[in-house]
């Protein structure tokens, strides 16, 4: 049986997803959070000079590091049959799962402002215009897709998203899943599933 190891920082962010597909296939793993610091002496920093990459999440599987979230979600997308049938529906499933990594480089760009004053502005920014945008378009999809992202069943960028959105609503202090009633509805889909209900009943409580 192969062995897992996931680290990340202590949020749910773009391992979430990770999290829950390994769930959803009823794989053990190792989940490692550090904290994130810009600190040149903190744990991240340390790190980050170790790896080839310099990036997050790192899964290893039997000591194998891999990087980058969609590519490591569509790996075990692949084992769990959660791709799409054809070339077309996986087609589908990257233009959600792109679109989800254009928000994700927002809010990451707003996180690394250094200036408290240009950071209060890029998060105002983000709160009014950026959620919106983004919660519009994915809650519209869902809509017109049978309750899911892309080809109207599940797919790895339905659990994806989801992880990735509770980290967004904790961002913009704001009840997203309330207002996004068809982003509501898959999450609780998706966290319905038994092997992915389990994870949630037991994770660590962040953002």
């Amino acid at each position: 049986m192969p062995t897992y190891k996931l680290t990340y920082f202590d949020v749910k962010g773009l391992a979430e997803g990770i999290r829950l597909l390994l769930s959803y296939m009823g794989k053990e793993f190792e989940d490692i959070r550090i904290p994130f610091s810009l600190d040149p002496n903190s744990q991240w920093s340390k790190m980050k000079s170790e790896l080839k990459l310099a990036k997050l999440p790192l899964l290893e599987i039997d000591g194998v590091e891999l990087t980058q979230s969609t590519a490591i979600c569509r790996y075990l997308a692949d084992e769990a049959g959660l791709l799409g049938d054809n070339a077309w529906e996986n087609l589908q499933i990257d233009i959600i799962s792109g679109s989800v990594k254009d928000f994700a480089a927002e809010m990451a760009a707003m996180f690394r402002e250094q200036d408290p004053d240009a950071k209060a502005e890029k998060m105002k920014v983000f709160k009014e215009k950026t959620v919106p945008f983004y919660f519009n378009i994915f809650d519209d999809t869902v809509k017109n897709n049978n309750g899911y992202l892309a080809n109207g069943k599940l797919s790895w960028v339905d659990l994806w998203f989801v992880g990735y959105a509770e980290s967004i609503e904790s961002v913009a202090e704001s009840p997203l899943f309330d207002k996004y009633t068809n982003i509501k509805a898959l999450k609780d889909k998706v966290y319905a599933i038994p092997s992915i209900k389990k994870w949630i009943d037991k994770r660590p409580k962040t953002k």
